[in-house]
């Protein structure tokens, strides 16, 4: 049972701006919670005991306002990047010292996911990354995962729609075993170009189709949105 999640939430949130300017990106409010509580609080409905955050611009804020979990009814720690780590490098650093496999979210995404289902997936496909997928039109602004069945083989970046391999991107929402980092020797990466495009075509990512609520936020735009439509379950 997966009792461990790891949020990234250490960007600056520049295209939020100027909400950005005195309030870190985690901490912006919706529905009259900040949107990394929201995230923190669905984590602990599916049984999470421990939250690691990854923390960088404004880290003080955010620490301040989280503490230790205990308010929250969990433990929360946080690694805090000094220098920009990249979405693999900042997830790397996080994880040290776990051996084992951990449920991992962007920070900056809203998402009712069944993370039990998710769990369940990871166990039955046996593959070292569960990436959860939703279904969009506009894939000219995404990169598009390549299928195979439930494997994802490849990703092709922003297609045009009439090329794209499917109408399936990824949802910044994952299960992985931590063992995947060993081999990787940089500190400072990208998750999704020097991990997950590695080893896609090596069968090591199955993905997991996720038809509820999902509401990036990394624009004013998509932020709005999701502060007017996020349904709080």
């Amino acid at each position: 049972m997966i009792t461990t999640a790891i949020i990234l939430a250490g960007g600056m949130g520049t295209r939020l701006k100027p909400l950005t300017d005195t309030i870190p990106k985690p901490l912006v409010p919706i529905k009259n919670k900040p949107l990394l509580e929201h995230i923190i609080l669905h984590f602990k409905k599916y049984g999470v005991k421990t939250v690691l955050i990854s923390i960088g611009y404004k880290a003080e804020q955010i620490k301040a306002y989280f503490g230790d979990g205990k308010k929250f009814g969990l433990k929360i720690k946080y690694a805090e990047e000094c220098l920009p780590l990249g979405t693999g490098g900042a997830l790397k650093k996080t994880a040290t010292g776990i051996k084992e496999q951990v449920f991992v979210q962007w920070g900056d995404n809203l998402i009712d996911l069944d993370w039990k289902a998710m769990e369940k997936a990871f166990v039955k496909n046996k593959t070292p990354v569960v990436m959860s997928l939703v279904e969009r039109e506009d894939v000219e602004n995404f990169g598009v995962a390549k299928l195979k069945g439930e494997k994802i083989i490849g990703f092709v970046e922003k297609p045009k729609r009439e090329d794209a391999p499917s109408k399936w991107i990824s949802a910044g929402a994952f299960v992985i075993d931590t063992h995947i980092f060993e081999d990787i020797s940089e500190e400072s990466f990208s998750m999704e170009r020097h991990c997950f495009e590695k080893i896609a075509p090596l069968g090591k990512i199955s993905a997991y189709f996720h038809h509820g609520q999902w509401f990036p936020t990394d624009t004013m735009e998509k932020y709005l949105l999701a502060r007017e439509k996020y349904v709080v379950k």
